[in-house]
């Protein structure tokens, strides 16, 4: 069993607009929501805030394996698949272009690679209560700027 089920989610007001983020971590003894919000991001970057301020909680709460549920295919296949490449290329593309986003894509390995963290996608708007309780959280902290 995993120390912690984690789901995140990004928000955007327009692409680029307002951004929110949230994150909901459960875990034995309970569960903690976070959220932050940006006047100008798209909606990539607000989905890989979620994940890598995720990852600073669990690291917080001493909390070293969990599961991470994403409704993004750009974070879960950028983080497991991508990343690998990226770290050999120098954060570039296979047209020696940087990568979008490269410094939350650093950000984000660098405090995943101290977690045990299966990261896990989830369809976004499909019933699954948790995606749905994220969402909003993420939503509504784009709502506030």
């Amino acid at each position: 069993m995993v120390a912690a089920i984690v789901y995140t989610d990004g928000s955007c007001l327009g692409n680029p607009g307002k951004g929110g983020w949230g994150a909901i971590l459960k875990w034995d003894d309970g569960e903690t929501q976070i959220w932050g919000s940006s006047p100008s991001s798209t909606n990539n970057e607000m989905e890989l805030s979620a994940a890598y301020f995720a990852c600073l909680e669990l690291i917080k709460n001493n909390i070293n394996e969990a599961e991470i549920y994403t409704d993004s295919h750009y974070v879960k296949k950028g983080i497991t698949e991508w990343i690998k490449k990226w770290r050999l290329n120098e954060y570039k593309t296979a047209t020696k272009n940087p990568i979008k986003n490269q410094e939350l894509w650093k950000l984000l390995d660098i405090e995943q690679s101290k977690l045990n963290i299966e990261w896990k996608y989830v369809k976004a708007h499909n019933g699954d209560i948790m995606n749905e309780k994220v969402d909003k959280l993420a939503r509504e902290a784009a709502k506030k700027q």
